[in-house]
């Protein structure tokens, strides 16, 4: 009988082993591995060296997001504009027709007549020479003209009038029947009867001027209602105007 319950008694501390070895592995922590210091690691706290951080660009690879333009290059312009071509300066065109000649004197018909503004007198004082184009083409005139009283009327007898340009020259076209024109002041005679001449010199009477145009010869102009009464044969005269002056 010892031996019987001595054997059972054994059987019992087997069973009484066993059931404590097999709670044991039932512990929580008895899942996990085994870490290189000896320590345990639970399970869910493992992470792969291997994973990758969500949104972490590659090796290789540019970070997404707003693209930045591209540099243009030295040369190129920016899209949808266009870079103006260097313009090369106007090169000068030919007047219509060509350039017109200077009026010769056969091309032109001079009349004069006393101005309308003129010095304070008896004399002259002041008259307007008309050139009208009589050719059937238009030719041009500029530039101050000079001036001679003709005695009795004749061109050989001219004597040489003093004349003191004023204004600036210009060109005229004057076209088949137009006009260009020029004003003559004199230094006006004083007084009644043969008057006087400020300076004390005597006045002097011609009956026609000779007027000369530059490169458009000599004409010789009478007055429509006198002859040229004038003092010190000095005359001032404008250049060749397209404006008839007063």
């Amino acid at each position: 009988m010892r031996y019987v319950n001595g054997m059972r008694g054994s059987a019992l501390a087997v069973v009484v082993v066993s059931a404590a070895l097999a709670v044991a592995g039932c512990q929580p922590g008895g899942g996990g591995a085994d870490t290189a210091d000896g320590g345990v690691t639970p399970s869910g706290a493992v992470t792969s060296a291997a994973s990758t951080t969500p949104g972490a660009p590659k090796p290789g690879s540019s970070a997404s997001g707003p693209s930045t333009p591209s540099a243009s290059r030295p040369g190129s312009s920016a899209p949808g504009t266009s870079s103006p071509a260097a313009s090369a300066p106007p090169s000068s065109a030919p007047a219509p027709g060509g350039s017109a000649a200077t009026c010769s004197a056969d091309n032109l018909k001079a009349t004069a007549r006393q101005a309308a503004v003129r010095p304070d007198g008896t004399g002259t004082g002041a008259a307007v020479v008309e050139f009208t184009n009589v050719s059937g083409r238009t030719c041009v005139l500029k530039g101050h003209p000079t001036v001679a009283g003709a005695g009795n009327g004749s061109p050989e007898m001219n004597v040489p009038l003093t004349t003191k340009p004023t204004g600036a020259a210009a060109q005229v076209k004057v076209a088949p029947g137009g006009k260009a024109w020029v004003k003559l002041t004199f230094v006006q005679v004083q007084g009644e009867a043969d008057g006087y001449c400020v300076s004390g010199s005597a006045p002097v009477v011609y009956p026609t001027m000779v007027v000369r145009l530059p490169g458009s010869g000599a004409h010789q102009v009478a007055l429509d209602d006198g002859q040229f009464a004038e003092c010190d044969d000095t005359v001032t005269v404008t250049a060749v105007s397209a404006i008839r002056p007063s």
